[in-house]
C-alpha cells in the first residue's frame, strides 16, 4: 500500500514539477556517474607509479612521472571544477535564476525604449547577460588552470596581460557571431508557420558551413599568427601525398600555437577544391619555440664551459636536448592519418550525423515548443519565449538524449582513428606513425595507462597501447 500511495503521489503533482524534478534528478545522476567514472581512472594516476613491462621500450620513466603527476593535478582541478558547476547550475535552477535574468534583461530593454512587443530584443539582452555571466564565473577557473595547473608543468607560455586580452577578444568575436545568428534563428522561428523547423534547420546548416569556410581565414587569424609554410623538402613531400591521394591542396599554414601552449596539433579545412592544412609550430621539430631555446642554452653551456671537457654540463645538455615536434618523415606520417579522415569521407560523414541529429532535434523542438508546462516547470508561467524555449529544451529537455549520442559518437570517433591510422598505413607510413604518436605523447604528457570504462566513455581516441598494436604488425613487417 505505501509505495502505490507514493507512486500516485507523484502522479498527483503537477506536471511542471514533475519536470522540473527529473531534469535535477538527471543532471546529478550524469554528474555522479561522471565523478565515478573519473575516479576509477584517478585510482590508475594514483597506483601506476612504474612504466609497465609494455611501455618499457615507449617510454622513459622520467617523462611517465611527468605525465603521471599533470593528469593527477588535471585530475584534481576536474573534479573541483565539475562539482562547482553542478551546484551552481543546481542553485540558478532552484532560485529561478533564469526567469530572474529575463526580468532583468526586459527591464534593460525598458530602459532603452523597447516594450515586451520586442522579444527578440530581449532574447539578444538575455543572451548577452548569460554569456557574460558564464564568462565570468568561469573565468577564476581558467585562469588557475593556465597559470597553475599548465605553467607547473612547462605548458603555458602566456603572460596575464595576453591571457586577459585574448578572453576580451574571444568574448567580443563571440557576440559578434553569436547575437545576429541568435536574432535571425528566432526571427525564422517567429514568421516560419507550421514548417518554421525545415527552415531554422536550414539556416544553421548554411551558418555552420559559412563558419567552418571562414574561421581559419578570417577567425582563427585575430588570435594566432598564420604564415605559409617555407618552399623547401617538408612543403614538396606534403604536396606530393596530397596529390597522390587527389586531395586539392591550395595552401599550408604554419600557426604560431606556441606563443600561448607547448600543446601540438594539425587539421585541414575547406571545402570542395579550396582545402588547406594548418601545422602547430610545436609539432614541427624544425619549428619549435622550445627547441630554439634548447639551442641557444645549449651553446650557451658549451660556450661556458670551454673546451667542453666537463662530463656534468654535458649530462645536463643531453638532458635538454629532448626536442620537442616531430621529424619531418612523421609529420608526413601524421598529416597521412588526418589526410585519411577526408579521404575515407569521415568528415562528410560526422557533417551528415550531426545535420541529421540537427534536424531532428528542431522537429522535436516544434512538437513540444507548444507544451506550457515546459515553461513553467522553469519558472515562466505567463509567458513562453521562443528563445527560453529553445533552452530548455535543447539543453534540459533533450540531455537523456544528447548523452547517449555523445557516447555514440565517442565510440565512432575511435572507430574512425583506427581506419585513419590503417590509411597511414597504405600509404606506407606506419614506423613514421608509430613514431610520432610515441612523441606527440610524451609531448602533452599523455598517461598511457587507462580504465577501460573510463577511457570507454570519454575517449574520442583510443588508447595510445591499442593505436600503437594495429599499427605494430605492419611496422614490423
Amino acid at each position: 500500500m505505501g509505495p502505490w500511495a507514493s507512486l500516485d503521489a507523484l502522479w498527483e503533482t503537477p506536471p511542471e514539477k514533475r519536470i522540473f524534478g527529473a531534469v535535477l534528478l538527471f543532471s546529478w545522476t550524469v554528474y555522479l556517474w561522471e565523478t565515478f567514472l573519473a575516479q576509477r581512472q584517478r585510482r590508475i594516476y594514483k597506483t601506476t607509479t612504474h612504466v609497465p613491462p609494455e611501455l618499457g621500450q615507449i617510454m622513459d620513466s622520467e617523462t611517465f612521472e611527468k605525465s603521471r603527476l599533470y593528469q593527477l593535478d588535471k585530475s584534481t582541478f576536474s573534479f573541483w571544477s565539475g562539482l562547482y558547476s553542478e551546484v551552481e547550475g543546481t542553485f540558478i535552477l532552484l532560485f529561478g535564476g533564469i526567469p530572474y535574468l529575463w526580468r532583468v534583461s526586459g527591464q534593460f530593454c525598458g530602459y532603452a525604449g523597447f516594450g515586451p512587443e520586442y522579444e527578440i530584443t530581449q532574447s539578444l539582452v538575455f543572451l548577452l547577460l548569460a554569456t557574460l555571466f558564464s564568462a565570468l564565473t568561469g573565468l577564476p577557473w581558467s585562469l588557475y588552470n593556465t597559470f597553475v595547473i599548465e605553467e607547473k608543468h612547462g605548458f603555458n607560455h602566456q603572460t596575464l596581460e595576453f591571457f586577459m586580452k585574448d578572453a576580451i577578444k574571444k568574448f567580443i568575436v563571440t557576440q559578434c557571431i553569436l547575437l545576429p545568428v541568435s536574432s535571425l534563428l528566432l526571427y525564422i522561428i517567429k514568421i516560419g508557420g507550421d514548417y518554421f523547423f525545415i527552415y531554422a534547420w536550414l539556416f544553421t546548416l548554411v551558418v555552420s558551413l559559412v563558419l567552418v569556410t571562414i574561421y581559419a581565414d578570417y577567425i582563427a587569424p585575430l588570435f594566432d599568427k598564420f604564415t605559409p609554410l617555407p618552399e623547401g623538402k617538408l612543403k614538396q613531400e606534403i604536396e606530393v601525398m596530397a596529390k597522390n591521394i587527389d586531395f586539392p591542396l591550395t595552401k599550408v599554414y604554419v600557426v604560431e600555437g606556441s606563443k600561448r601552449s607547448s600543446h601540438s596539433n594539425a587539421y585541414f579545412y575547406g571545402f570542395f577544391k579550396n582545402k588547406r592544412i594548418v601545422l602547430f609550430d610545436t609539432l614541427l621539430e624544425e619549428y619549435s619555440a622550445l627547441n630554439k631555446d634548447i639551442q641557444e642554452k645549449s651553446g650557451m653551456e658549451a660556450h661556458n664551459d670551454g673546451e667542453g671537457d666537463n662530463e656534468e654540463v654535458k649530462a645536463k645538455v643531453k638532458i635538454q636536448n629532448k626536442k620537442q615536434g616531430c621529424k619531418n618523415e612523421e609529420v608526413l606520417a601524421v598529416l597521412g592519418h588526418e589526410l585519411g579522415h577526408w579521404k575515407l569521407g569521415h568528415t562528410v560523414k560526422n557533417i551528415i550525423i550531426s545535420q541529421m541529429n540537427s534536424f531532428l532535434c528542431f522537429f522535436l523542438f516544434a512538437v513540444l515548443i507548444g507544451r506550457k508546462e515546459l515553461f513553467a516547470a522553469f519558472g515562466f508561467y505567463d509567458s513562453q519565449p521562443t528563445l527560453i524555449g529553445l533552452l530548455i529544451i535543447f539543453q534540459f529537455i533533450f540531455s537523456p538524449y544528447n548523452e547517449v549520442l555523445s557516447f555514440c559518437l565517442t565510440v565512432l570517433s575511435r572507430r574512425f582513428e583506427f581506419q585513419a591510422d590503417a590509411f597511414a598505413k597504405k600509404l606506407g607510413k606506419a614506423k613514421d606513425l608509430y613514431s610520432a604518436l610515441i612523441k606527440l605523447n610524451k609531448d602533452n604528457l599523455g598517461f598511457p595507462v587507462s580504465d577501460w570504462l573510463f577511457s570507454m566513455w570519454h575517449y574520442s581516441h583510443p588508447p595510445l597501447l591499442e593505436r600503437l598494436q594495429a599499427l605494430k604488425n605492419t611496422k614490423q613487417d
